[in-house]
């Protein structure tokens, strides 16, 4: 019995280019698909992280002073390690998929495994910023130290005041003092402020002539110098310097700091996976200047953690 010749599917299945996904015509098209892909992802994303950066543009325009403190419990300097890291993996990316396109194999694979060295290194540092954080009381929710129902162990000042300190929005407490830079505080000082808040009368002259009474500064004056005050000196902003409504969110600074660099970090995470993904497939080459599809879907999506990261670190490390 004789068998029958191939069928002409099998024949094309034959010839056809591994690389190819079988609904696309040509490889071109096929890379030109995965681009627009991959940005309309990366649009996804970026709308996330949209989301997140305005709710921080609102509670730090509602509570600058929180912001201004809260801040200097961060360590700018773990920060800028971190973001010097994701500059140079995002160059080394940058690089590898060039190497690809040329089909510089030994070199894409080099350049790749600088990547991941560079992403683990970010991932290092954070490891070590979150436990010093853990360490210091200053975590989420009731475990942070600045939470006025904080039943942990007790680390600076903060832990004492949130004991006494109201609720966010209550009245309570929260009327007599307020912090330098608050429409409260510029109010208060004004009033009370000798040089400001009397008028104080000359005796009599000679033949019962009164001097002309002694004019105080205009308001604007006084808020422009109460102002000018308070810039000069927010780097120093002491715990005592905020009004208790305001002690009590401090912790709040946290939550939003843990939620938007933990999400990034998640980012990181899946980011390093994908880079091994491509590293053990370029090992075997896979990759040349016939087809570098993942390895250009990978960089993008390793460009936007980076991105995202250089917006996080002033924002939340270098506040002033």
């Amino acid at each position: 019995m004789t068998q029958a010749p191939p069928t002409t599917q099998h024949q094309d299945h034959a010839g056809h280019d591994p690389n190819l996904a079988h609904h696309f015509e040509t490889p071109k098209q096929q890379f030109d698909s995965a681009k627009v892909g991959m940005w309309v992802f990366l649009a996804t994303e970026i709308l996330m992280f949209g989301g997140l950066f305005c709710a921080y543009a609102v509670w730090r325009s509602n509570h600058p002073d929180v912001f201004l403190y809260a801040h200097t419990k961060l360590d700018w300097r773990l920060g800028g390690i971190n973001t010097v890291l994701l500059i140079a993996s995002s160059f080394t990316m940058a690089w590898a998929v060039r190497a690809a396109q040329l089909s510089q194999k030994k070199l894409m694979v080099a350049l790749l495994a600088l990547t991941i060295a560079g992403g683990c290194g970010f991932l290092v540092v954070k490891t070590f910023e979150y436990s010093a954080k853990y360490h210091h009381g200053l975590w989420v929710g009731h475990w942070n130290q600045y939470h006025p129902n904080y039943q942990g162990p007790k680390h600076e000042e903060a832990a004492a005041h949130a004991a006494v300190a109201p609720a966010p929005g209550s009245s309570d407490g929260g009327s007599n003092v307020s912090a330098p830079g608050s429409a409260g505080g510029y109010d208060q000082l004004a009033l009370t402020a000798p040089e400001h808040s009397q008028v104080t009368h000359a005796p009599p002259g000679p033949q019962g002539i009164v001097p002309a009474l002694v004019t105080p500064p205009s308001s604007a004056q006084v808020q422009a110098d109460l102002a000018e005050q308070h810039h000069t000196s927010h780097y120093n902003l002491a715990w005592e310097d905020l009004p208790p409504a305001e002690q009590a969110r401090t912790h709040q600074f946290f939550q939003i700091y843990f939620l938007m660099t933990g999400l990034h970090t998640f980012h990181v995470i899946v980011g390093l996976g994908l880079l091994t993904w491509i590293l053990l497939r370029g090992l075997r080459g896979a990759f040349g200047s016939a087809y570098f599809t993942p390895v250009d879907l990978v960089g993008l999506y390793w460009h936007l953690v980076d991105l995202i990261w250089i917006f996080l670190f002033p924002l939340l490390y270098l506040i002033h």
